[in-house]
């Protein structure tokens, strides 16, 4: 198995802090690591291997762990193990948006995926966005991943925020990954932090980014759901 890595150091915009940095100061970093992430997608997979394609925000870059220990290349490590043949691609940008995912999904798409492993909308959750265009960009995320590669699948990764922002508005973001999974058929993971989210033993001293420990619980609950797609292809 292949597993292609972003260079971390320009994934490591911390999830709130890329919120309130200028654009003199993140500019660049955002255009290293969009650059980044596109050359990694866009390596051809090993004959006769098939592609994973991990896209998301900082949870999936691995923010403040080292690139083994963040859980797409712990699922690479299972996946090895069983010899399944998979190529594994981490393509996930720290800071980054529903809006921003939905920008830069056809940059990673120049080669086909036969998997697509979407986490992407905490951190318009963090930040108040409406859910309106949360929604509307997911979808969007969604139809252009069908229209390049036909027949991948789709595993939504579901999330959910503190009530912070109104328990009203907390439900109703909880919801709309299963809406978006029933309406697209995609297969969902019920809650990705399950079991790390809230625990500050397994998160790092910002209360939002997983240990190693945290890791390799979030690996679980992805595998667990990854699995059956795999040996069943």
């Amino acid at each position: 198995m292949n597993f292609f890595r972003l260079p971390f150091a320009a994934l490591s915009v911390l999830i709130l802090g890329a919120c309130d940095s200028s654009p003199t100061t993140t500019a660049p970093v955002a255009q290293t690591a969009a650059s980044a992430t596109q050359a990694a997608a866009n390596e051809p997979a090993k004959a006769g291997q098939k592609r994973v394609l991990f896209f998301g925000n900082s949870l999936t870059a691995g923010y403040g762990v080292e690139p083994e220990e963040a859980f797409p290349a712990l699922i690479g490590e299972k996946i090895d193990s069983l010899g399944l043949g998979y190529t594994i691609v981490n393509a996930g940008l720290s800071g980054e948006t529903t809006a921003g995912g939905r920008s830069r999904v056809g940059w990673v798409l120049r080669q086909p995926v036969d998997v697509f492993v979407l986490e992407l909308g905490g951190n318009d959750g963090l930040r108040g966005l409406p859910l309106t265009a949360t929604r509307r960009n997911l979808q969007g995320i969604i139809d252009t991943v069908r229209r390049r590669s036909p027949g991948v699948q789709i595993v939504l990764a579901g999330m959910q925020i503190p009530p912070n922002l109104g328990a009203a508005y907390a439900a109703d973001f909880k919801a709309l990954y299963q809406e978006l999974a029933t309406k697209n058929k995609l297969v969902l993971i019920p809650f990705l932090l399950e079991g790390v989210g809230g625990d500050r033993r397994l998160n790092q001293p910002d209360g939002i980014h997983p240990t190693p420990a945290g890791h390799r619980l979030l690996a679980r609950n992805v595998w667990a759901v990854l699995q059956p797609l795999l040996v069943s292809e």
